[in-house]
């Protein structure tokens, strides 16, 4: 069967299929609700260790709090304001809102389900119990006592509402009650209502001592219990009629017109206390709370039916992530693991000289992060190194990369530092790393005006033999040592000449304003990368149409973009073999007669955060491996600076290959996508062994 390039474009012809049809669009709030719900299903998976299944059920509460705070919110402001746009799937603002609320109650129930009914009794069976009131002993209920007075009770500010006590401003996600009151206080002031609002610097989890608890057991008692059963305490001489927990979600999107401010950074610090009391998207109550009390809240916060959650435990599940960090059983959680480094670094201590060798490519968690740290530290020392440049987008607090960069500068070294102060949650760290780099004389700049720098990159300058030599390390992830344990991703190290001349262009355009040359090797966004993916698309259409056969493998986040799907059905009527490793969002529909039948989509969802981004493009068979720091959406194409950057090494290509290959044929861990939106978990058939893509991978380094 013959397909071209109109139809990329959604022009069809008589015969041919219309790929630009609505209904072969998934919705992208739908994928990622069920990216979610797959997470969920971990915590049922019953090969996983118990406590890392609890994890499991709080990133998925987690996820689902950002997804709130971010997608819903978005999708609330175009209600609000009337708007009628949609995306390719042709679902309207206000009929996705309701989807959206509809799966994410189904979502909310199943997760408190298997806390109460799953994970809770087999927690409890190894020795490791969530105590409720009512279970209570007379020595816990006194020690508990104790605790309340010494340490909740001195900093607790219950608020009785009048009008001379107007209902308080509610931080995002915070824990707080609604009591129900009868009777008078000392003033003679009658009081229906009241709040308390729970510290935030107290931990919502608290473990009793073993004193207090049975032999071999662990107990723990949620903060939400002990305010409940001490606040009679905070109204003296009043009858409490009811104590409910409650918490609201509030828009936590940051608006800052870049081009009407004169300094970012500042912009950005005036606007994030903000973000703590944005519009509330979500009401959180107690399944037991009456409904006149939850009728009230929804008006206090302007929320109607539709945005009310009732639970069956803990508002925040989130918290129960304290858990498994308190408890030490090795058994109930994943096997500890040391991270390898690869062999040529590890027999040399000097990198750069390795980099004039050869390559190295470094699969994280399963190789070290820490050769990335040693280069800088190593080219902070080098009395050779003139300068360092770097882009950051995450690093966390206490960064080991930041330390190296910092003293990098104070030697006197020509450090130059692209942060971007808009990494979503991330920016009050951002913003403090930036002051940091500035006080010791790094130059700090904040990426383009209206483009997000999300590219990863590290460019050294080395004097050798009375010329100058570029260092790279270009990734597919952040230089946050702590999620290189949790996520996966690559990382490439090379002294490869256009490489380093490329990377270099870039931090030219970066810092200058000035447009950068055509670039040798790396492929960049929003300049190029679009085209170039579609390119590379069709010339696999072209092979296939030759008789040559075609093949695209590609791994990513999220796969959102149209154009780049109508590539992709284009390309499958044409007969190329297309398998996609998609995370999270995947809005391509698989398996459509005629349309996607050489399309499979998996999702592995396993102990590390699947997070590397690979292209792999059949090219007749001379195939051409990229890696990239950019999904397949509009904002990495459009919106954002990114980096492409091919593997020509054929000790590296044959390497990552095989990364691939474990991943496509994971059986355990792997959810194939269905034409109807839906994820299948595989499961070994006909007697095959299980195979983990990412044990395999583990055991491999």
């Amino acid at each position: 069967m013959v397909a071209n390039i109109e139809e990329v474009n959604g022009v069809s012809t008589a015969g041919q299929a219309d790929v630009s049809r609505p209904e072969l669009f998934i919705n992208r709030e739908l994928s990622l609700l069920e990216f979610n719900r797959r997470v969920l299903e971990q915590a049922k998976d019953t090969s996983v260790p118990l406590l890392e299944r609890l994890k499991f059920l709080c990133i998925s509460s987690s996820n689902l709090d950002e997804f709130f705070e971010v997608r819903v919110a978005a999708l609330i402001e175009k209600v609000e304001a009337g708007s009628v746009q949609t995306d390719a799937d042709n679902i309207s603002p206000a009929d996705l809102l309701q989807q959206v609320s509809e799966r994410a109650h189904e979502l909310v129930d199943e997760q408190y389900r298997v806390l109460n009914e799953v994970l809770t009794p087999e927690l409890q069976e190894t020795g490791v119990r969530f105590l409720r009131r009512a279970q209570w002993t007379r020595r816990q209920s006194a020690w508990l006592q104790s605790y309340f007075d010494s340490e909740l009770l001195p900093v607790l500010s219950p608020i009785g509402l009048d009008p001379a006590h107007p209902f308080p401003r509610i931080l995002n996600k915070s824990l707080n009650f609604i009591v129900r009151l009868r009777g008078r206080d000392a003033f003679g002031r009658d009081s229906g209502y009241a709040v308390v609002q729970a510290p935030r610097s107290l931990p919502r989890i608290v473990q009793l001592p073993e004193s207090e608890s049975e032999d071999g057991v662990q107990s723990f008692v949620f903060l939400s219990s002990i305010i409940h059963a001490n606040v009679d305490t905070l109204f003296p001489g009043m009858e409490v009629l009811g104590c409910y927990q409650f918490r609201v979600t509030r828009n936590s999107n940051l608006f800052v017109d870049e081009e009407e401010v004169d300094n970012l950074l500042r912009a950005l610090e005036g606007e994030l206390p903000a973000r703590r009391y944005g519009d509330a998207v979500r009401l959180e109550v107690a399944h037991n709370c009456p409904k006149s009390l939850i009728s009230y809240l929804l008006r206090r916060f302007e929320l109607d039916e539709s945005a009310l959650y009732t639970v069956n435990g803990p508002v925040n599940l989130n918290r129960l992530l304290a858990v498994p960090d308190m408890v030490d059983r090795p058994d109930l959680k994943y096997p500890s693991f040391t991270p390898r480094v690869p062999q040529r670094l590890s027999a040399q201590q000097d990198i750069m000289e390795v980099l004039r060798e050869g390559d190295i490519l470094m699969h994280h968690p399963f190789d070290s992060f820490m050769p990335v740290i040693d280069l800088l530290r190593q080219a902070a020392a080098d009395p050779n190194v003139l300068a360092i440049k770097q882009t950051l987008y995450r690093t966390g607090p206490q960064s080991a990369v930041v330390d190296a960069l910092v003293k990098a500068a104070k030697a006197g070294k020509e450090v130059t530092v692209v942060v971007e102060l808009r990494a979503r949650f991330d920016e009050a760290e951002n913003i403090e790393l930036a002051n940091r780099l500035q006080e010791v004389g790094a130059h700090v700049v904040y990426g383009v005006v209206g483009y997000k720098t999300h590219a990863k990159m590290i460019l050294i300058v080395r004097r050798e033999n009375g010329g100058l030599r570029h260092y790279v390390h270009l990734g597919t992830g952040n230089y946050h040592a702590r999620t290189a344990r949790l996520y996966t991703d690559y990382g490439y190290l090379t002294a490869d000449p256009t490489v380093g001349a490329d990377v270099h262009k870039l931090f030219l355009q970066l810092t200058s304003l000035g447009k950068a040359s055509q670039l040798q090797s790396v492929v960049d966004a929003p300049f190029n990368l679009h085209a170039r993916v579609i390119e590379k698309i069709q010339k696999e259409i072209e092979f296939a149409n030759s008789g040559q056969g075609g093949r695209v493998i590609a791994k990513m986040n999220s796969l959102v973009e149209p154009e780049v799907i109508k590539a992709l059905y284009a390309a499958s009527r044409a007969g190329v073999q297309v398998d996609l490793i998609i995370r999270g969002m995947c809005c391509l529909r698989p398996g459509v007669e005629d349309v996607s039948e050489n399309i499979r989509v998996r999702s592995i969802v396993g102990r590390f955060l699947e997070h590397t981004r690979v292209y792999c493009f059949g090219n007749g068979g001379e195939y051409e491996l990229y890696m990239a720091s950019a999904d397949w959406m509009e904002r990495n194409f459009f919106r954002r600076v990114e980096t492409c950057f091919p593997i020509r090494s054929p000790e590296l290509r044959e390497q990552v290959m095989q990364d691939l290959q474990w991943y496509l044929e994971d059986n355990s861990q792997a959810w194939e996508l269905q034409s109807d939106g839906s994820y299948v978990h595989c499961q070994p058939q006909d007697g095959a062994k299980p195979l983990r893509a990412q044990e395999r991978l583990l055991d491999s380094h």
